[in-house]
């Protein structure tokens, strides 16, 4: 990812308006910034959400809060609490994701 032509803002998260992206189960909830090619997210996952696809996008992903729980597409299963991160390169490994009792993520990508 290469950050340019971006000058320095702040952002007040809550005021901006969410969009609501239904799961196969449950619903994820962004506010979403755009700074040319970079999405910034503020992402709240209902509890029970289940994704409905497999991603393949590239994701730097910080859990603020609630517990969130991604499969890869090998199998290989992950839990993030608050304060724990992954990332993963676009069209690297497919992965999705789901919670039990919802978590509140902040995702650049």
């Amino acid at each position: 990812m290469k950050m340019s032509d971006i000058p320095f803002g702040t952002t007040d998260w809550s005021v901006l308006e969410a969009t609501e992206h239904a799961g196969e189960k449950g619903s994820a909830w962004w506010r979403t910034q755009q700074f040319g090619e970079v999405r910034v997210r503020m992402v709240e996952y209902t509890p029970g959400y289940l994704a409905d696809h497999w991603c393949s996008k590239g994701h730097i992903l910080l859990c603020l809060s609630g517990e969130l729980h991604t499969e890869l597409d090998d199998g290989r299963r992950f839990t993030l609490t608050a304060g724990m991160s992954y990332q993963v390169a676009d069209n690297a490994e497919a992965h999705r994701s789901w919670t039990e009792n919802g978590a509140q993520l902040f995702i650049v990508d």
